[in-house]
């Protein structure tokens, strides 16, 4: 393969539909990832190598990592089995093991028939581009390794269920429990990962909360709940008549947040008042990350509390390395995922949770006010759906010139005042196009014609 762009691996891992005929996911293809990643590692004179593996409730789960873990055991290496925990949760397992590495069956936010396979390294940190390219160029050319391992070079299977209340009890610790929150707290678990930390968590605290979305059958991950269903939390928020929720994603690396009026408080607003906190700590470090989706108005806020912004593409490994070369404390993304430096080293929607619950005590602010107070500019996000990757690859760069010009025509229009932004999904043949602006009018016209616009190329 002298091809330098990744085939298998998008933003966040290798996705697909679970064990589709010739497709990515099946257990004939984990199997085989499992070996490559192995013989990467090797590659990097690591000897007597130690994995942490998790996944989430899907129905799946279990074929795909019998099947990873085979893998991995024939190239020689010993496997950690977490059973179903988050993924900042098999983050805190290779730190807390002193793994080589980990890896996380899941997809993530993406329906129940879909699963997912993603590394971690030594430092429980998402892969860069260039260690998931070389992991690629190994699995096309497995016949060309020996991976063969025979008598006590055959790996062991350690089973470490354990590890998931140490990761629920670390939690409890970030949370202040001499706050006395007077409040009730709402937790969606999405029948995900979340499902086995947080009626542990809550254990450890003393909050007077209710849990919804904890009852996995393999089938209703991400079902009518979590961060994909809101409506979920906000009525059982009313039902419950807590006065904020936090709801979770499939593997619960992300974090929304409903406020008791049925607001949506979203990474922007989260990223917002864990920064002033952070500062008021001396923890913030150089300043703040956000992605090119984020809400112009974080810009606006942060520039009145001295506090830099800088901005990366979307995804949390790109969140993170921006932050290591910017030496920002603190980072995240619009749609839950945040990253704080000195709690966590991927994005984790529990911590994040307790987290936030800090900053709200310490800030001394009203959970009812941050919506209003935050003061977003109108956005609208749309998904245009194309009938192939192929399509939407052979038409990138005429795309991008779309892009750029209805960047610079909105910026005339308003003033420079807003922004447009078109990027491809990292999962889906999807291109995902954002227009913002102060006037929301400007907004949906804009919008409206831009779409029409792509669908007329594409």
């Amino acid at each position: 393969m002298a091809n330098n762009k990744r085939i298998l691996f998008g933003t966040d891992g290798v996705r697909d539909v679970a064990n589709l005929a010739n497709g990515n996911m099946t257990a004939d293809f984990a199997l085989k990832l499992g070996r490559a990643f192995v013989l990467f590692l090797r590659n990097k004179n690591l000897n007597n190598i130690k994995i942490a593996v998790g996944l989430d409730t899907r129905k799946s789960g279990a074929m795909l990592e019998g099947a990873l873990k085979a893998g991995m055991l024939s190239a020689g290496a010993n496997v950690c089995s977490l059973g179903v925990i988050p993924t900042p949760g098999v983050s805190f397992a290779v730190k807390h093991l002193k793994a080589d590495a980990g890896a996380v069956i899941s997809a993530s936010h993406n329906p129940a028939e879909y699963n997912g396979i993603k590394f971690l390294d030594a430092n429980g940190c998402k892969l860069s581009d260039q260690d998931e390219l070389e992991i690629e160029q190994i699995y096309f050319n497995l016949n060309n390794y020996d991976f063969n391992f025979t008598g006590d070079l055959v790996g062991r299977d350690y089973f470490m269920p354990e590890l998931a209340k140490d990761y629920a009890a670390h939690l409890a610790k970030i949370l202040n429990n001499n706050l006395n929150l007077n409040f009730k707290i709402a937790f969606d678990c999405a029948n995900g990962a979340a499902s086995t930390i947080i009626p542990e968590l809550v254990k450890f605290v003393n909050i007077n909360h209710a849990i919804t979305g904890a009852s996995p059958d393999g089938l209703n991950i991400n079902k009518n709940s979590g961060v994909m269903s809101m409506d979920n939390l906000i009525n059982f928020i009313n039902k419950t008549k807590a006065d904020i929720g936090f709801a979770f994603d499939g593997d619960a690396d992300r974090v929304l947040i409903a406020d008791a009026k049925g607001r949506i408080i979203d990474g922007d607003i989260i990223l917002w008042t864990l920064a002033k906190w952070l500062k008021a700590k001396n923890l913030l470090k150089n300043g703040l990350v956000v992605t090119v989706m984020s809400n112009m108005a974080i810009e606006e806020h942060l520039q009145r509390e001295d506090i830099k912004v800088f901005r990366c593409p979307v995804g949390d490994r790109y969140v993170l390395d921006t932050m290591r070369k910017n030496n920002a404390g603190l980072g995240g993304e619009q749609s839950g995922h945040i990253i704080a430096d000195a709690f966590t080293s991927t994005g984790d929607g529990a911590c994040t949770a307790m987290l936030f619950l800090n900053a709200v005590h310490d800030l001394n602010l009203d959970i009812n006010n941050l919506v209003d107070n935050f003061g977003r500019y109108p956005q609208k996000l749309s998904n245009l759906k194309l009938s192939s990757r192929e399509l939407l690859n052979n038409n990138l760069d005429a795309i991008n010139k779309i892009g750029n010009d209805a960047d610079l025509e909105i910026k005339n229009l308003s003033s420079n005042q807003g922004r447009v932004f078109i990027r491809p999904s990292g999962t889906e043949p999807l291109l995902r196009i954002l227009v913002e602006a102060k006037d929301l009018k400007l907004v949906d016209e804009f919008s409206e014609k831009l779409i029409l616009k792509l669908q007329s190329m594409c």
